[in-house]
């Protein structure tokens, strides 16, 4: 009888506690981006690389590569906070060396994008997966005053 009362008491315990566990299920939809990306360009090389940091934050790379040089040169973070994930860009000497943050507003099959309106350019950056080895990232909105984009269809290296 003992033995049942400390069963059911620890039965008890356990169902009655908080599952503490976070799950960062907008960011695990995205697990396909890690990796090595790269287009080959008439001007050079475009290149974008992803890892998982931690449960909660995926860290990038993007930089074009000339004949010589690194032209452009980004860090990006992908952070989930309770159900809000932010793409997070910094490119040296611009924004003060600040990143700029894109909040997710579309998360749909394979096709994520992220928007910060107020951003001089640019205001949308979208990425979508064609297949395990393709994908298509673009940025767009407008540029002195007239709209803009840019597509990128990298393949996984």
């Amino acid at each position: 009888m003992k033995t049942l009362i400390s069963l059911l008491s620890l039965l008890l315990l356990v169902s009655c506690q908080k599952k503490s566990a976070k799950t960062f299920d907008q960011l695990e939809k995205m697990n396909w981006l890690q990796g090595h990306w790269e287009q080959k360009l008439p001007e050079g090389l475009l290149i974008e690389s992803w890892k998982k940091e931690n449960d909660s934050t995926f860290s990038g790379e993007t930089y074009f590569i000339n004949t010589k040089d690194t032209v452009h040169f980004e860090t990006i973070k992908l952070t989930q906070k309770q159900e809000e994930l932010t793409y997070s860009s910094t490119i040296a000497g611009q924004n003060n060396d600040l990143p700029v943050d894109f909040k997710l507003t579309l998360a749909k099959e394979n096709t994520f994008v992220f928007e910060n309106p107020t951003h001089d350019y640019p205001q949308k950056i979208a990425y979508k997966k064609l297949n395990a080895s393709q994908l298509i990232a673009t940025i767009s909105g407008q540029q002195q005053g007239k709209v803009s984009q840019e597509s990128y269809t990298m393949s996984k290296k």
